[in-house]
C-alpha cells in the first residue's frame, strides 16, 4: 500500500476538510487570510487529519463531526508551524519561503493564535468534553515541548531519554491527540481508545526520528528545506547523541564543539563521524521499532479497509525520503 492508496480510503472525507478549512480561514483582517491561506495551502502531507479521518473510519463512523476534528487537528498543526519558524527564524518550509520570511515575525506569530483560536472555537462546536480535554492537555504538551527544545539548543549533553522526551512533546503529541481525539469522539471502548492512543504516540516517534535522520541523508529539494539545518541551529538529535556516545575521544569533542558553535562550518566532519559510528543506521532501527510497536496496538481494532491504512502508513512514515 502506497500513501496514494491509504488516502483513497478517506478520499471524500479529505475532500470535505478541505473545503472546511477554506471556510473557517474567512477573516475581516485581510493580512490574517493571507498568511493562514499561504500556510495551509503549501503543501504539507496533511498526515494529522489524515489519522483522525482514518482513526473514525476503523471505529465505523466516519462522519461531518470527524471531519470538523480532522481540521481542528490541522489548524493545531499549522499554528504551531508559523511559531515554529519565528523560534528557529526559518526562512523555508516544504520548498518554499516560510510566513515570516516573506511578512515578518509580528505577523506570522499573530496568525498563528489567530489559527489556535479558531481551532478552540471549532472544538467547542463538536460539543464534546473529552475531546476539549485530550486536545487542551496535548497543546500545553506540545508548547512545553517546543520550549525543551529551545532550553536545549547547543546543549551536547542531551541524552537519548531526554532527546524522546522533546520529540514526543512536540512531534508525537499532535499524532496521539488525532488518534486519541477521533476515539473519544466516537466514544469507543476504553481498549479500543488506548490502542489507538498509543497506536499515534509511536507513529509520531517514528515520524520524526525519520525526520531527523534525512536531515543528514535527505535531499534538499524533494524534502523544501536545507540539510543541515538541525546541526547550523544547534539542535541535539539521535544521530548526533549516538555518534558522540560511539566515536573516539577526539571525535566526540569535535561533535560537540560542531553543537556548541551551530553553523555548517564543520559539517562534512560531523558527517563523517555519522557514517563511521552507523548512527543514521541507529536512528532508522529506533523509527522501525516505534512503527512495529504501531502496528501491533491496532491488533486490538476490527479487520477493516482503514485498520489496512493505518497499518501501512506505520511502514510509508519510516520508508519515506521526504
Amino acid at each position: 500500500m502506497q500513501i496514494k492508496d491509504v488516502l483513497a480510503v478517506v478520499n471524500d472525507e479529505f475532500k470535505s476538510v478541505d473545503q472546511l478549512i477554506n471556510e473557517q480561514l474567512a477573516s475581516r483582517v485581510p493580512l490574517v487570510e493571507k498568511i493562514a491561506d499561504y500556510i495551509v495551502s503549501s503543501g504539507g502531507k496533511r498526515i494529522r487529519p489524515l489519522l483522525v479521518l482514518m482513526s473514525a473510519k476503523a471505529l465505523g463512523n466516519c462522519d461531518a463531526q470527524a471531519v470538523k476534528l480532522a481540521t481542528v487537528i490541522e489548524f493545531l498543526h499549522t499554528a504551531t508551524l508559523l511559531h515554529d519558524d519565528v523560534v528557529d527564524t526559518s526562512d523555508m518550509r516544504r520548498g518554499n519561503p516560510t510566513a515570516n520570511a516573506k511578512w515578518g515575525n509580528a505577523p506570522s506569530v499573530l496568525v498563528g493564535d489567530f489559527l489556535y483560536s479558531r481551532a478552540f472555537q471549532m472544538m467547542v462546536e463538536l460539543g464534546s468534553l473529552p475531546v476539549m480535554n485530550i486536545l487542551s492537555s496535548a497543546t500545553c504538551i506540545i508548547a512545553e515541548g517546543e520550549v525543551l527544545q529551545l532550553t536545549n539548543v547547543k546543549n551536547p549533553d542531551l541524552t537519548e531519554a531526554q532527546y524522546m522526551d522533546v520529540i514526543h512533546g512536540k512531534t508525537a503529541m499532535l499524532f496521539e491527540a488525532s488518534t486519541h481525539s477521533a476515539a473519544a469522539l466516537l466514544n469507543c471502548s476504553a481498549a479500543q481508545a488506548k490502542a489507538l492512543q498509543e497506536y499515534g504516540k509511536e507513529l509520531g516517534m517514528a515520524f520524526q526520528l525519520v525526520d531527523d535522520l534525512l536531515d543528514y541523508e535527505g535531499d534538499a529539494v524533494a524534502m523544501g528545506k536545507n540539510v543541515g539545518d538541525d546541526l547550523a541551529e544547534g539542535k541535539v538529535t539521535l544521530p548526533l547523541i549516538h555518534a558522540m556516545a560511539n566515536a573516539t575521544e577526539d571525535e566526540s569533542r569535535l561533535i560537540r564543539q560542531a553543537i556548541r558553535k551551530g553553523g555548517l562550518d564543520d559539517m562534512q566532519s560531523v558527517f563523517a563521524i555519522i557514517q563511521k559510528t552507523k548512527s543514521l543506521d541507529y536512528t532508522r532501527q529506533k523509527a522501525y521499532e516505534c512503527a512495529d510497536r504501531a502496528q501491533q496496538h491496532l491488533e486490538l481494532l476490527a479487520d477493516s479497509e482503514a485498520k489496512q491504512a493505518l497499518n501501512a502508513l506505520a511502514m510509508i512514515a519510516v520508508q519515506r525520503n521526504t
